[in-house]
């Protein structure tokens, strides 16, 4: 498959493992970003997006990478001072303080801590395209843990709990806020809530190949249909269903719903591997990449690590099959990874930012092994060893 785009030749191993992907590895239709220092040192595009070549300007779902937006929005508002993460959610948001979560502190949605992992109330066809519905069925809701005990990861709530709380400051919704103070000051292509006009552009998703081994977390939707894992899969309002769909991009959907590429995410992590920017100052940038949960996720199964809205280094390459997929980068970065394959994340510590997206789905939760080998590689370039399955810099 033709790869294009440009490469500097210092970082030519990044461009070897992302043509290995597309030869090897199973990847259909891709594109790979890495700015060192506020210079793009890797661009490259290639596969195809369906019917067409995958092109410089093709975009696509990027899932959880959402979080990584839908989070730098509220650090936004905290640095300014307009938030407060340490305060009741209630300050902000006052309707929400029912059913046991009179208690949770903004940090508590940030962290996967909430409780709110899934919904038991039922939801109609296309409940997630109605931002009001679904912030008063949020807080009616009753958590799954007293909020703050325990963290499970928030894959599809995230958007709209973080998300009413930007709105509630703001004064605008979560998509036109990330267009105002970050899409359109950086010059990005990345949308909360996509364009019917660039919708000829995004390459449609591709659902993973099913394998011999289910990861814990569908094991046990499996097993009960009670459980969170079962209630997340099937109580979604139909949108793992649709997520393809023109209304389903159209969406100011903060948890899964981004549209962009490589470079839109890398460009978004620019400015906190660079100290921030114009979007945090250095203190909030800190806070961002400091550990808030971590240990056994009560959703996913597998330890997880996370700051407050971002996936930490993660570890489970010990774990069986389907489980074994973390995300393995040094202990100072901090990002995104989105279900299937995709991730954007920033290492401050280099100045680096990283994006990777592709349309051909992987089983894995977390990075799988396509996005890894490039992470690896970069790092590798950046003169990092590998201890296990950690990176460090003699």
């Amino acid at each position: 498959m033709t790869v294009q785009g440009t490469c500097d030749p210092r970082f030519a191993q990044v461009a070897e493992e992302f043509e290995r992907n597309l030869a090897e590895r199973g990847e259909v239709g891709a594109s790979v970003c890495v700015i060192v220092d506020g210079q793009t040192v890797v661009d490259l595009w290639g596969g195809s997006a369906g019917e067409r070549a995958w092109d410089r300007d093709t975009v696509g779902h990027v899932w959880s990478c959402t979080k990584g937006a839908t989070a730098l929005c509220a650090h936004i508002l905290a640095s300014r001072g307009e938030l407060d993460l340490n305060a009741p959610v209630t300050r902000y948001w006052p309707e929400y303080g029912t059913r046991g979560k009179e208690g949770t502190r903004v940090r508590h949605l940030l962290s996967h801590q909430a409780g709110l992992p899934a919904l038991r109330t039922p939801l109609a066809q296309g409940s997630f395209y109605d931002w009001k519905l679904m912030a008063d069925t949020l807080a009616e809701e009753e958590p799954f843990w007293e909020p703050g005990t325990r963290h499970g990861y928030h894959a599809l709530t995230f958007g709209f709990l973080v998300g009413e709380v930007v709105r509630r400051i703001s004064g605008r919704s979560l998509g036109t806020f990330f267009r105002e103070e970050v899409a359109d000051p950086l010059g990005l292509e990345f949308w909360l809530g996509l364009p019917e006009e660039h919708e000829h552009r995004v390459a449609a998703t591709m659902p993973a190949d099913m394998g011999a081994e289910l990861s814990s977390f569908y094991t046990a939707a499996m097993g009960d249909p009670a459980s969170m894992q079962a209630l997340l899969l099937g109580n979604n309002a139909g949108y793992l269903a649709e997520s393809d769909s023109r209304a389903a991009h159209a969406a100011e959907y903060g948890a899964v719903g981004a549209i962009t590429n490589a470079r839109g995410l890398a460009g978004m992590y620019q400015p906190l591997a660079q100290g921030g920017g114009d979007l945090v100052g250095p203190a909030q940038l800190a806070l961002m990449g400091q550990t808030a949960s971590a240990g056994g996720d009560a959703m996913l199964l597998v330890p997880t690590r996370w700051s407050l809205g971002y996936m930490k280094s993660m570890d489970n390459t010990y774990l069986p099959g389907a489980d074994s997929d973390g995300a393995l980068m040094s202990e100072t970065a901090f990002g995104h990874a989105g279900m299937g394959g995709s991730v954007g994340f920033c290492d401050p510590a280099e100045r680096l930012s990283f994006g990777y997206t592709m349309n051909k789905q992987g089983l894995g939760l977390g990075i799988n092994p396509r996005g890894q080998a490039m992470v690896d590689a970069v790092y590798g370039v950046l003169g990092y060893r590998q201890t296990g399955a950690h990176w460090y810099k003699p």
